[in-house]
């Protein structure tokens, strides 16, 4: 692969991360896992990222603040949100 073509991947992924630059760790965190696992719930991210349910509680709120992921009920259990990245 030459250096043009490492420069040019560089400069899409720039662009799709650029809401979340600005963003608190944990936040940064919950879109990296949300990006290798389509969809999970708040348990599952606070499970896979070993953060407290509080913590990504905030990154979450963060994130939708920002447009950055999106949620929806589960069909499975109404009492659980669906969370995937929209970036």
């Amino acid at each position: 692969m030459s250096t043009t073509e490492v420069v040019g991947a560089d400069e899409g992924t720039t662009d799709r991360w650029e809401s979340i630059r600005e963003m608190p760790p944990s936040a940064k965190l919950v879109a990296k896992v949300l990006d290798y696992n389509e969809t999970l719930t708040q348990s599952q991210l606070a499970e896979e990222t070993l953060l407290p349910p509080r913590t990504v509680r905030y990154a979450l709120s963060r994130l939708e603040e920002a447009d950055a992921v999106d949620s929806r009920f589960s069909f499975s259990d109404a009492r659980k949100r669906l969370y995937t990245l929209n970036i």
